[in-house]
This record gives C-alpha cells, sequence and structure tokens, in this order.
C-alpha cells in the first residue's frame, strides 16, 4: 500500500521537528514555535540508488572570471551594498518592515535596469496594483514583466522557459507554496521547499534573484533559519516611517564586505540616492543649541557624521527617567554612571533623554564619547563649538579608548568643516569635556 502523507511540527525558531504539536519547543524553550507541516510520502533512503551518471569534475583554475562579471544596476547606493553589482546566478533576500518601501525600490530598480528582461512575480499583490506603483514612480515598464503565481513548480518552469531574462524579483517567498508539501504558505516546510527551488534555477541560469522576505514583530527573518543559509546576500531596508529617509544594510554577503549601506530619500516617485548622508543628517542642526554634538560612525569603510542630541532636565518624580532613541539604552545607562562617577556631575535628580537625529540607529561604541558630551553640555547649558567633532569608546574607568579606521573618520569630519576632533588623544572624559566645552 501507497504510504500516506503525515503531519510533522517544525519549529520556526531552531528548527526542531516534532511528531505532535507542543506549546513549547522542547530545544529552543520558545513558545508557539512549533508549526505544521504536511509533506508528501517519500522514498525510503535506504532504497535509494545511484543513477549511474559520472560527472565530470572541473579545476578551479580553468574557470573564467569575466563569465561572472558583475551586473550593475545604476544605481550607486544599492551596488554599494552589493560590492558592485548583481553576481550571475546570485540570490538575495530583502527583507524589512511592512510599508518601509521594498516593493518601490525593487520597482526603481527595474526601471534603472533598461537595457535588461526583468521578471516580476507578484505573490502579493496582482498586475494592475505592480502598474500603479509604476505609474506612481512614472515608469513605463517596457522592460518588466509581471508573473502572477504562487506555485514554486510554475514559477520555475516559466522562468526555464523564458529567454534573456537578467534579473528575477519574487515578492515575497512567504506568499509560496510547493506541490510536493500540502502545508499553506509561509509555514516553515514551504518556505524552505520553495526557496529550494527557486535558488537552485537561478543558479542554473545564471540568473540574478531577489526574494523578499517579511520580518516578524522584533525585527528578524520570519520562517526557518535555513532560509537565510541557501541565499547568497541578505539585504535589510530600515527606516523610522516619521522620517523619509531609508538604509539598506547587509548582513551576509557571500561576493563583498558585510555591513555596508545604502542610503535612500523618500519620495513621491520612488527612492532617491543620497551620495553624502553627513550632509543631509546635519542640514537642519542648530550651532547655538546646548546638548548637541556631532560624533563619526563608520558603516563599512563608510565613515558618516551624526548629530548626537541630550536633553536632561530636573525629575518630576521620584525616579529620574531614562530614555534613548537611536541608541542603546543600556549602554545610555552605563555613560551616565560613568559620567556621575568620574566626572563628578549629579545626574541622580535629572531626566536624561538622548536622540539620534534623522531616525538613525547607531550601535557602535565610537559613539559614546560624543553621548557623554552632549549630556554634559545639555546639564550645564554650554553649547559644544559647531566646529567640534567627536568619536571614542568610553570606559568604565572614564578613558576613551580607540576606535577603528580613526584617519578615515577625522578626513570625513575635515571634509564637512569639522577642523577640531577630540577623539582617543584626550585620554579621559574629564579632559574631552574641558576640551569640547567652553569654561
Amino acid at each position: 500500500m501507497p504510504k500516506q502523507s503525515k503531519s510533522k511540527y517544525i519549529c520556526s525558531s531552531c528548527g526542531y521537528i516534532s511528531i505532535n504539536w507542543q506549546g513549547q519547543c522542547p530545544e529552543c524553550n520558545q513558545w508557539n514555535t512549533l508549526e505544521e507541516s504536511v509533506s508528501a510520502p517519500t522514498v525510503a533512503s535506504n532504497a535509494r540508488r545511484s543513477t549511474g551518471i559520472v560527472h565530470t569534475i572541473t579545476p578551479l583554475s580553468s574557470v573564467k572570471l569575466s563569465e561572472y562579471a558583475r551586473i550593475s544596476t545604476n544605481i550607486v547606493e544599492f551596488d554599494r551594498v552589493l560590492g558592485g553589482g548583481f553576481v550571475p546566478g546570485q540570490v538575495i533576500l530583502l527583507a524589512g518592515e511592512p510599508g518601509i518601501g521594498k516593493s518601490t525600490i525593487l520597482t526603481q530598480i527595474a526601471k534603472s535596469m533598461t537595457n535588461s528582461k526583468v521578471l516580476y512575480v507578484c505573490g502579493e499583490e496582482s498586475p494592475s496594483q505592480v502598474k500603479i506603483r509604476a505609474s506612481r514612480m512614472e515608469y513605463n515598464a517596457d522592460n518588466l514583466f509581471v508573473l502572477s503565481e504562487t506555485v514554486s513548480e510554475d514559477i520555475c518552469s516559466t522562468i526555464e522557459s523564458s529567454s534573456g531574462l537578467g534579473l528575477i524579483i519574487v515578492d515575497s517567498v512567504q506568499t509560496l507554496t510547493s506541490n510536493l508539501l500540502t502545508g499553506a504558505p509561509g509555514t516553515v516546510g514551504q518556505v524552505k521547499e520553495t526557496a529550494h527551488q527557486l535558488s537552485s534555477v537561478a543558479k542554473k541560469l545564471n540568473i540574478p534573484m531577489i526574494l523578499v522576505g517579511h520580518v516578524t514583530k522584533d525585527g528578524t527573518l520570519a520562517g526557518p533559519k535555513v532560509l537565510e543559509h541557501l541565499v547568497d546576500t541578505i539585504l535589510y531596508l530600515e527606516g523610522d516611517s516619521q522620517h523619509m529617509y531609508r538604509m539598506l544594510k547587509t548582513t551576509k554577503n557571500r561576493f563583498g564586505s558585510v555591513s555596508e549601506i545604502g542610503v535612500f530619500e523618500m519620495h513621491g516617485i520612488g527612492l532617491k540616492e543620497v551620495t553624502n548622508p553627513s550632509e543631509i543628517f546635519l542640514s537642519t542642526r542648530l550651532d547655538s543649541a546646548s546638548g548637541s554634538c556631532i560624533t563619526v560612525i563608520m558603516e563599512g569603510m563608510r565613515p558618516i557624521l551624526f548629530e548626537v542630541q541630550a536633553l536632561v532636565t530636573q525629575t518630576t518624580f521620584g525616579y529620574p527617567r531614562r530614555t534613548a532613541s537611536g541608541f542603546n539604552a543600556n549602554r545610555l545607562n552605563v555613560l551616565i554612571a560613568i559620567i556621575e562617577k568620574r566626572c563628578n556631575l549629579n545626574l541622580s535628580n535629572h531626566d536624561v533623554f538622548v536622540n539620534i537625529a534623522g531616525g538613525y540607529k547607531v550601535s557602535e561604541y565610537a559613539a559614546d564619547l560624543a553621548v557623554c558630551i552632549a549630556i554634559a553640555s545639555s546639564l550645564k547649558n554650554v553649547a559644544v563649538s559647531p566646529n567640534v567633532a567627536v568619536f571614542g569608546e568610553v570606559g568604565l574607568s572614564g578613558e576613551i579608548r580607540k576606535v577603528t579606521h580613526e584617519d578615515r573618520r577625522k578626513k570625513e569630519a575635515n571634509k564637512l568643516g569639522f577642523d577640531v576632533i577630540i577623539s582617543s588623544s584626550n585620554k579621559t572624559l574629564r579632559s574631552a569635556l574641558n576640551s569640547a566645552l567652553p569654561k
């Protein structure tokens, strides 16, 4: 008798497989992460036999790199993040919050690649909705072909039968299903199988492919972790819905460096490249305001200047508030303790608010010194000189530690008119405060 399909439950966090549903995963101890996946019967492993086909092995020295020349998107910021453009057969996973602009930037890429035939597989939208977005972006879409399909086997067959494709966009991988499985779209098994099939076709035909992925409420990629291993590059489109700027970051890139960043500005007709983000983030700064300090942050090999703002006020409650926007709140508490201990500044009866202007999120410790100086500036109500830029990690002993690429940071600051640099050369936090704040 033929074997019947069986249900299994796979943890979306760690991939643990159970034959019964459980509220808590025994492997990673996460709650409500076991999702049902119904698979078709497969041949037993001991019944598998070799096909008898002998494949030819190829020495790596005979592979010509010219056959795998990068394909430019004609968008400088996007190419920067990829490491110079698409590699033939490259599979890219693009993730971001809902409404952040993922579909917009993909349409922008299709618009800029006028000499390439782009296939847009729309699983979330209808062709008419894609047309509306293209019209809004003033894009005639002569080189854009739309496929409204969610079955991965049919999508792969269509791709293999189509000629001259230069780029494939799949929006999104969580909406696809495979005939090999009977689970609902978005389940662990479906995402894994459909992504594997699409990735295999892209590499077989040497066509770059972009898969759009959803994120969970905590900002991580939805679906199994194996999805991140299947693709060559992972891109995150980030930004604050209250601000017009979008940051494109890479956390994995087999064909280039990681932690590169591309900056875009949202407009009615699409995303516009920001070639010099430092000037944009500093354009509305008030030179005479207290609590403002300029720092230099490295994103990959790219230095960017940001304004760190701090507001220190008398607390009206028994317990002072410490609030951070764009900066780690736990790190802020540590820096406040260092200021109180090493610089003899009393903040125990003051509320402290720290903000990174422009909606950007800073995670580098090089911003420590700027945060401390901004807090001291607001507390004393003394403005930092407008030509001062600072960077450096602040240690628990009050020392200022060196950070990477100091020469690049100084060069970028000097180019924008900041000729006074306060960094690890000041040795201690007390010395840096004395240098930055006029007496």
